[in-house]
């Protein structure tokens, strides 16, 4: 898996390999007995069972990095945070700043396009009860420093959604910007801003997970905030 990342000559390449992934045994288990058993309100669609891709623009200067793909979300429709109220809650705010040309992402041909931004997880399978392990992470952490690395060249801003995708941000400092991460570690949350000067801006948001939408940790308007900051860090218009 690790060399199957290192020779992905374009995005599409690293599509292809990322989908088919087997390298974690408990998530392979777990996407696609997902697939098999369905959620009720899903039963007639077919599941995608297969780790999930990112999406976006092949010259970013903004990325979205999120946890995991959610089981009956990525894991279904094939394309990260489409097809789940996490998704809904995401692209509504990416199209309210200008990012997405629709407010949407319900299916993997539904038409949604992004402008400036590319979204993708630090672990590329749906986990059981969303919880990835470190390990998981790590196994997983070669296609996300290969994806980092095919966008670096127009990449400025990276948001981070939640804790555990802003610790799975430092090791690609290393990795793919020989860069030694920062000594303590800058704390994670809501509209946390780590500046490097050789690498991209790190920006935290909480995830637009339900349990925090429903209970107001996360807003609209703290969304867009961190949306208008990633903006200007990035020089988007």
């Amino acid at each position: 898996m690790v060399a199957r990342a290192a020779r992905a000559t374009d995005l599409a390449d690293l599509d292809a390999g990322i989908s088919d992934c087997f390298a974690c045994p408990r998530l392979v288990e777990w996407r696609e007995e997902v697939a098999r058993t369905r959620r009720a309100s899903f039963r007639d669609q077919e599941y995608w069972g297969r780790p999930v891709p990112g999406f976006g623009a092949s010259d970013a200067r903004i990325a979205i990095l999120g946890l995991a793909p959610a089981a009956h979300g990525g894991n279904r429709t094939g394309r990260i945070f489409t097809g789940d109220r996490s998704g809904d809650v995401l692209f509504a705010a990416l199209h309210r700043a200008g990012l997405a040309n629709q407010p949407t992402s319900v299916a993997a041909d539904d038409g949604l396009a992004l402008r400036d931004i590319r979204i993708f997880s630090a672990v590329r399978c749906a986990p059981p009860d969303n919880k990835p392990t470190p390990q998981e992470r790590d196994t997983c952490a070669p296609w996300l420093h290969r994806e980092v690395s095919l966008i670096r060249p127009t990449l400025r801003v990276v948001v981070a959604l939640g804790a555990f995708a802003w610790a799975a941000w430092w090791p690609v400092l290393r990795q793919v910007y020989g860069l030694r991460p920062p000594s303590p570690r800058p704390a994670f949350g809501h509209g946390a801003h780590w500046s490097g000067t050789a690498a991209p801006d790190l920006l935290g948001s909480y995830h637009v997970s339900q349990q925090n939408t429903f209970t107001g940790r996360l807003t609209p308007k703290m969304l867009d905030d961190v949306f208008d900051q990633a903006k200007q860090l990035a020089e988007v218009d």
